[in-house]
């Protein structure tokens, strides 16, 4: 299931190191909050995981700009707990996203005759 939500990003923490279980190597993530105007249910924690998607995305965002995310959710077990997560997969600027979206839009006469 594609998940998106558009706002702001309010908060980017730092990136945070450890080891891989296997022992090849090292993993990364970053944390990052986004605000919507929702007035409920309107603030939203992903977490950017991976070496390559944590540097693109300190290299493309920033803190209070709009961005569109589209996002899985994650759920794990560990030791009887459940913890569920946010994982951001791709990150648009609003605008740029917007545009994406009204370029998808059909004109009346790409609609068929049964939805004019």
């Amino acid at each position: 299931m594609d998940f998106k939500v558009t706002g702001e990003i309010t908060h980017i923490s730092d990136v945070v190191k450890g080891q891989k279980k296997d022992g090849s190597g090292e993993w990364q993530k970053l944390t990052f909050v986004v605000t919507t105007s929702a007035q409920y249910n309107n603030l939203y924690a992903f977490d950017v995981f991976g070496d390559e998607k944590v540097e693109n995305f300190q290299k493309f965002n920033k803190l209070n700009q709009n961005v569109q995310v589209s996002f899985n959710i994650r759920t794990n077990e560990y030791q009887g707990k459940y913890y569920v997560s946010l994982g951001a997969w791709k990150i648009m600027k609003a605008d740029v996203a917007q545009a994406a979206a009204m370029d998808s839009v059909p004109t009346d006469e790409e609609l068929p005759d049964f939805l004019k």
